[in-house]
């Protein structure tokens, strides 16, 4: 995957040295350790985006066009060259590649995540975002079948939960990167090598968020 524990420990330290940027940081763990490749996304200030578009209908939440991705494997140096080409720009990552994501309010997210760990189930990353949802990191093609497996699960309709998949060609934003100009996004859990590189099937959490979220919303 490119660098081992001790190698991103030696990274963080070169990092401090070279007063190379904690974003650069951030995003060689992502390449280097998850196996995650990130685009850079725009910014927002007073709700003006970062884009240079007038009409920008999602300011400071989507990647910047002209920007190249860092693919998956990246080491520091060549994430140091090509962030310098875009100094501020947050860090989004490509939702259904490595993994996708089913998003809930954070409120029922954090609800279920004890549920999930009580239970011993596989748990990936989870994200919190400044809009209040939670968003898990589950192995990728969930998205296209979410309505489905809820269908056999006994959710007859799925927008009554409030729970929704995102999939190929989408983006979600990183911690620590602000998001739309609204705070910074965080992660209620943390990545992990076994998780973060295997996310989980989503049928093994998508019972206990389903119901968490029929619960909150009720």
């Amino acid at each position: 995957m490119g660098f081992t524990i001790v190698g991103i420990r030696e990274m963080r330290s070169g990092t401090r040295r070279r007063g190379r940027s904690p974003d650069c940081t951030a995003v060689a763990e992502f390449t280097g350790l998850w196996g995650w490749d990130v685009v850079p996304g725009a910014r927002a200030a007073a709700g003006v985006c970062s884009c240079g578009r007038a009409n920008c209908s999602t300011p400071g939440a989507h990647p910047l066009d002209f920007a190249a991705p860092v693919r998956a494997g990246a080491t520091l140096d060549e994430v140091t060259a090509a962030w310098q080409e875009v100094p501020g720009a947050s860090i989004m990552l490509p939702v259904g590649r490595a993994f996708d994501v089913i998003e809930v309010a954070e409120t029922a997210g954090r609800h279920a995540l004890v549920r999930l760990e009580r239970m011993g189930l596989p748990l990936g990353p989870v994200i919190a975002t400044p809009e209040g949802r939670a968003q898990f990191l589950v192995a990728p093609g969930v998205a296209a079948e979410l309505p489905r497996l809820l269908y056999r699960m006994g959710w007859d309709d799925p927008a009554s939960l409030d729970l929704r998949g995102l999939g190929p060609g989408t983006h979600i934003t990183a911690p620590p990167s602000d998001h739309g100009g609204l705070g910074p996004a965080r992660w209620l859990r943390f990545p992990a090598l076994d998780s973060a590189t295997k996310p989980p099937a989503a049928r093994l959490l998508l019972g206990t968020l389903a119901y968490v979220a029929h619960r909150s919303r009720a």
